[in-house]
Protein backbone atom coordinates (compact mmCIF):
# COMPACT_ATOMS: atom_id res chain seq x y z
CA UNK A 1 0.00 0.00 0.00
CA UNK A 2 2.95 2.68 0.89
CA UNK A 3 5.16 1.59 -2.22
CA UNK A 4 6.24 5.23 -2.68
CA UNK A 5 8.23 7.50 -0.53
CA UNK A 6 7.83 11.39 -1.29
CA UNK A 7 10.08 14.08 -0.61
CA UNK A 8 8.42 17.20 0.79
CA UNK A 9 10.24 20.21 0.97
CA UNK A 10 8.96 23.85 1.03
CA UNK A 11 10.33 26.40 -1.18
CA UNK A 12 10.76 29.91 -0.33
CA UNK A 13 10.80 32.61 -2.91
CA UNK A 14 14.76 32.97 -3.23
CA UNK A 15 14.58 28.97 -4.46
CA UNK A 16 15.84 27.65 -0.94
CA UNK A 17 14.50 24.30 -0.08
CA UNK A 18 13.69 23.01 3.06
CA UNK A 19 11.92 19.83 4.53
CA UNK A 20 8.48 20.51 5.74
CA UNK A 21 7.94 19.85 9.46
CA UNK A 22 6.58 16.03 10.32
CA UNK A 23 3.73 17.84 11.86
CA UNK A 24 2.39 19.42 8.80
CA UNK A 25 2.47 16.75 6.93
CA UNK A 26 1.13 14.68 9.97
CA UNK A 27 -1.77 17.26 9.94
CA UNK A 28 -2.28 16.80 6.59
CA UNK A 29 -2.28 13.33 6.54
CA UNK A 30 -4.61 13.22 9.72
CA UNK A 31 -7.21 16.30 9.38
CA UNK A 32 -7.22 17.03 5.68
CA UNK A 33 -10.87 17.93 4.27
CA UNK A 34 -10.20 17.07 0.78
CA UNK A 35 -13.00 14.16 1.12
CA UNK A 36 -10.68 12.03 -1.27
CA UNK A 37 -9.84 8.66 -0.29
CA UNK A 38 -6.88 8.67 -2.19
CA UNK A 39 -5.16 10.85 0.73
CA UNK A 40 -6.03 8.00 3.13
CA UNK A 41 -2.98 5.86 1.37
CA UNK A 42 -0.40 8.32 3.32
CA UNK A 43 2.09 7.93 5.92
CA UNK A 44 3.78 10.35 7.60
CA UNK A 45 7.72 9.49 8.48
CA UNK A 46 9.62 12.25 9.18
CA UNK A 47 10.79 15.80 8.68
CA UNK A 48 10.15 16.21 4.63
CA UNK A 49 9.61 12.45 3.90
CA UNK A 50 6.12 10.14 3.62
CA UNK A 51 4.95 7.31 2.22
CA UNK A 52 1.73 7.05 -0.45
CA UNK A 53 0.04 4.71 -2.45
CA UNK A 54 0.43 4.47 -6.26
CA UNK A 55 -2.91 5.38 -6.49
CA UNK A 56 -2.12 9.41 -5.31
CA UNK A 57 -1.15 11.55 -8.39
CA UNK A 58 1.80 14.02 -7.81
CA UNK A 59 0.18 17.03 -9.02
CA UNK A 60 -3.07 16.21 -7.06
CA UNK A 61 -1.62 15.57 -3.66
CA UNK A 62 0.78 18.79 -4.46
CA UNK A 63 -2.08 20.79 -4.88
CA UNK A 64 -3.93 19.37 -1.91
CA UNK A 65 -1.16 19.94 0.62
CA UNK A 66 -0.25 23.60 -0.71
CA UNK A 67 -4.33 24.57 0.13
CA UNK A 68 -3.77 22.96 3.24
CA UNK A 69 -0.85 24.42 4.12
CA UNK A 70 -1.47 28.02 3.40
CA UNK A 71 -5.46 27.73 5.11
CA UNK A 72 -3.21 26.33 8.20
CA UNK A 73 -0.79 29.40 8.06
CA UNK A 74 2.52 27.20 7.39
CA UNK A 75 3.48 28.42 3.86
CA UNK A 76 3.27 31.83 3.04
CA UNK A 77 1.40 33.11 -0.32
CA UNK A 78 5.24 33.24 -2.09
CA UNK A 79 6.14 29.95 -0.32
CA UNK A 80 5.34 26.81 -2.55
CA UNK A 81 5.95 22.96 -1.97
CA UNK A 82 8.01 20.60 -4.70
CA UNK A 83 7.03 16.51 -3.69
CA UNK A 84 9.82 14.08 -5.35
CA UNK A 85 9.19 10.56 -4.97
CA UNK A 86 12.45 8.61 -4.36
CA UNK A 87 12.91 5.53 -6.56
CA UNK A 88 12.89 2.30 -4.27
CA UNK A 89 15.98 -0.20 -4.84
Amino acid sequence: MFARLLHIDRIHPNGFAEPCPIRWIDSFAMRNFTNDAIFDDTLPLADGLMEAGHRIPLVTLQAAMEDWFRRKGYLAAADSLLITEEPRK
